[in-house]
């Protein structure tokens, strides 16, 4: 049985925001990717993506291994990856591919390397957008390329790759839901200091990252992914071995409407408590009809913020009082209070703000993970 030990949710092309190479694509070239399980096992396959794209993406051949530094790959660990007993694939457009099992050893915890290699031009690239991580591209065909020499442009997004499995037999993993502050924003780059890593050293249990910066609850964004209430079954509810949901959403929606400086949170709708609390429901309401144990967590101060004003206020107050009051979650996280200021419980703890007076840092992060480690 195959248990989902990392996930990156899938996001339209796009360059507004953050620099990356999924408008542009990939064209004889290959693309080396890492990332940290949080499940063992002996066997593992690769879950790609062309959701977005409107043709088919030929994978010319793929490889999996242990990560060594950078680019490089542990020596002797190299794996060829199939689909369908054969090396290469098509990865249809709008569509899924699954590789075969290959055997290789890994334990929860480690990072490992994905290697694909195009033949021909993929297009623009089904991604996510901010891996908070190095990936790394190469002229021409490097998928035995065990030292990484070749690989000689980096990037810190993630590309078609959006799930790895393990032979892990678990059922008991925990998928974290949300936005940038799920995503990492704020977190150290390739520290692995995300919440979500946090919890996973914390608990054992395998934990998957749904979190997309500047994803919003209730409305669809160019830039920022399909709305959560659209994206949570694809993002989520479609991976096997997961038993609870955490949830962290609705800061965007909120906070969006409160600047005319930034021109990727457009259009952006003013919304009031209400309707985010249906938002809330609605993704109650999908997690439950599958079973799974769902955690609501307030939303962090962000006094201070670009995201904040005398709207932002109000509403963020309505809905974490009924996230902590309503009993419609199986369990509550308190972020608003954890991460609080003392002097000012609208912002951020210094101690725990990444500097924006929005993100945490990695202090912040793991308190948020041991939060909601105690409530498991």
């Amino acid at each position: 049985m195959f248990t989902t030990a990392w996930t990156a949710s899938p996001q339209l092309p796009s360059e507004g925001f953050t620099p990356n190479r999924s408008r542009e694509g990939f064209w004889r070239q290959s693309l080396r990717q890492v990332v940290r399980l949080t499940a063992g096992g002996g066997r593992v396959r690769v879950r790609l993506s062309n959701a977005y794209g409107t043709s088919p993406v030929r994978i010319a051949g793929a490889t999996v291994g242990r990560t060594a530094t950078g680019a490089a790959v542990a020596a002797g660990s190299l794996t060829p990856l199939t689909f369908g007993g054969e090396r290469g694939a098509e990865l249809p457009a709008r569509g899924d591919l699954v590789s075969d099992p290959a055997a290789l050893a890994v334990a929860a915890g480690d990072p490992v390397t994905v290697t694909l290699f195009f033949d021909a031009a993929t297009g623009p690239a089904t991604f996510h957008a901010q891996a908070f991580t190095t990936a790394y591209r190469g002229a021409g065909d490097l998928l035995a390329d065990e030292h990484g020499t070749g690989f000689v442009e980096t990037t810190e997004s993630w590309y078609f790759l959006t799930a790895v499995e393990t032979d892990a037999g678990r059922t008991d993993g925990i998928a974290l839901f949300g936005d940038s502050l799920t995503d990492g924003f704020g977190s150290t780059p390739n520290a692995g200091r995300r919440w979500s890593d946090a919890l996973a050293d914390r608990t054992g249990r395998p934990v998957l990252n749904a979190g997309i910066g500047g994803n919003l609850l209730l409305h669809d964004s160019a830039w920022y992914g399909e709305k959560a209430l659209h994206r949570l079954h694809r993002d989520v509810l479609a991976h096997p071995g997961v038993d609870t949901l955490a949830v962290l959403i609705g800061v965007n929606d909120i906070g969006f409407g409160e600047t005319d400086e930034q021109p990727t949170y457009k259009p952006a709708p003013v919304v009031e408590a209400d309707e985010l609390i249906a938002g809330h429901q609605g993704l109650i309401r999908q997690a439950g009809e599958r079973g799974l144990r769902v955690i609501g967590a307030t939303l962090v101060p962000f006094g201070g913020s670009d995201h904040w004003g005398e709207h932002a206020a109000k509403v963020s107050h309505e809905v974490n009082e009924w996230i902590r009051t309503a009993g419609a979650y199986d369990a509550v996280v308190d972020f608003a209070r954890l991460l609080a200021d003392p002097a000012d419980t609208d912002r951020l703890r210094p101690a725990y703000d990444f500097g924006d007076h929005l993100h945490p840092n990695d202090a912040g992060y793991a308190v948020m993970a041991e939060a909601v480690a105690a409530v498991l």
